[in-house]
């Protein structure tokens, strides 16, 4: 009996970038790009627009400006890409209990656990659905790949892209990844893929056509079992409503080598207080402090320290950091530095600080260790005026950063629902403007019963040029 395509992968539409367009007016249906601006960065997302030039994610910034060098580029506001999300996750949740997030704009849901499909046409409605309804609620658009597996889900909604959905209906599975290149597979990295390329295998269909006993001979006995199985469209991978979570941690890379021993050790302290903070919003807490170093010549070390029982005290993680820092040379400079806890528990141990102050017990509240960390570096930051990221004016109201230099600041003054607004230089010490948060892309939406047909005409319309998106079944 052949199964009903009942898997469901989402993959938000180029998502940062669209979630900026949307956010920015003057910038929609224009090559955006997010990423990391300094002489190290990387794109994060590109837009369709930008995407027709070459640039996508993971391209060194420098690359991506000499491919387009006309289009926005933008520091991420990550905070901002995860509330959408959480909306995005909470209609998620809404079709079944087994919803696996894979990031913040990918996620897999089990439909038929729900009761929300059990068939086809019950699949195809649901996740027409999904996408009006995340429409409706974001202002955003989302790619839907409805199959009988995950592996066959994902492939799905990347053929689906932009703003589609497509239904790989049972028993055509093998006719359409026959043909298809071997990285198409999970587990299928760069490497394995040049080791089966040297073996004469190219695609899906040379797989099989190789057999099972020389996958075992070329890759080991359970990648090559795996990865067989995988080319008969046989995936059995059940989609897991909660992942483990086995860490949480903190790190920044630094577009100038910090060679000042007392800045890096500043800056250990203001990434072990974002780290607890990160920590103590999750409920959680950890015995295991870890600190990542990278050196200048991209060499990576990581050193840690077991407590005697879990912490969520922002000192404990502090001194311990600072004590791992200790027995770390970053004389030739540090370019990346990171702070994490392990070994996580749903409770904490209150003598802990007393073992990391040694014979130095105090109290110190959180904001007081906020003033300890990073004395003159925070009060920097709060006039730094970053590409893409939002300010207030007393006098013209809400706007975002287009670009500072030579002790000025340019902003453009507008907002989602507005139209594109004008820009004005002002000096970047100027006390009428001050950082700002994001505005939400659209009015909140309780109960959504969206349907293709109710989707308001006034949200921003889809940049993906296909005219409202796709609804196809894919043999």
């Amino acid at each position: 009996m052949r199964k009903a395509p009942t898997i469901l992968h989402l993959d938000m539409d180029a998502f940062y970038a669209s979630a900026e367009q949307a956010s920015k007016p003057s910038l929609r249906g224009k090559a955006v790009v997010v990423g990391g601006l300094g002489p190290r960065g990387v794109v994060a997302t590109a837009s369709y627009e930008a995407r027709v030039f070459g640039v996508h994610s993971a391209m060194p910034m420098g690359q991506a400006r000499r491919l387009a060098p006309n289009a926005a580029y933008l520091v991420p506001r990550f905070g901002f890409y995860k509330a959408i999300s959480e909306q995005v996750m909470r209609l998620l949740r809404e079709l079944s209990p087994l919803v696996e997030p894979l990031s913040l704009d990918e996620a897999f849901v089990d439909l038929e656990a729900g009761g929300t499909a059990w068939d086809e046409a019950s699949a195809r409605l649901a996740g027409a659905k999904l996408r009006a309804d995340i429409r409706a609620v974001t202002g955003l658009t989302g790619s839907v790949g409805l199959a009988a597996s995950k592996m066959l889900a994902k492939i799905g909604s990347e053929q689906a892209k932009p703003d589609g959905l497509v239904v790989i209906e049972p028993g055509t599975e093998r006719a359409l990844l026959g043909p298809m290149s071997v990285r198409i597979l999970p587990g299928v990295g760069p490497a394995t893929g040049d080791h089966l390329r040297r073996a004469g295998i190219h695609t899906v269909d040379e797989i099989v056509e190789a057999g099972e006993d020389e996958l075992v001979r070329l890759l080991g006995k359970a990648h090559g079992h795996g990865l067989y199985a995988m080319a008969l469209a046989y995936d059995e991978r059940p989609v897991v409503a909660e992942r483990e979570t086995k860490s949480v941690s903190v790190e920044d890379t630094y577009d100038v080598d910090i060679h000042d021993r007392v800045r890096v050790s500043l800056e250990v302290q203001r990434l072990a207080d974002r780290c607890v903070r990160r920590l103590r919003g999750a409920g959680l807490s950890g015995r295991t402090i870890v600190l990542k170093v990278r050196r200048y010549d991209f060499s990576t070390l990581t050193r840690s320290e077991t407590l005697r029982g879990p912490t969520d005290d922002p000192a404990v993680v502090r001194e311990a950091a600072l004590r791992l820092l200790e027995g770390v040379d970053s004389t030739g400079g540090v370019r990346l530095l990171g702070v994490g806890v392990s070994g996580l528990a749903d409770f904490t141990q209150e003598d802990l600080f007393a073992q990391a102050a040694g014979e130095r017990v105090e109290s110190a509240t959180e904001e007081e260790a906020d003033d300890v960390a990073v004395p003159e570096v925070t009060a920097v930051a709060e006039r730094r005026w970053v590409a893409g990221h939002d300010v207030r004016h007393t006098e013209y109201g809400h706007g975002w950063v287009q670009g500072s230099g030579l002790g000025r600041v340019t902003v453009r003054f507008e907002t989602p629902d507005s139209e594109p607004g004008r820009v004005r230089t002002f000096p970047v010490e100027d006390p009428a403007l001050e950082p700002a948060e994001p505005l939400p892309l659209t009015e909140d939406v309780p109960g959504v019963q969206a349907s293709a047909s109710s989707v308001p005409a006034s949200l921003p319309k889809s940049r993906s040029g296909n005219g409202g998106g796709a609804d196809t079944s894919r043999p």
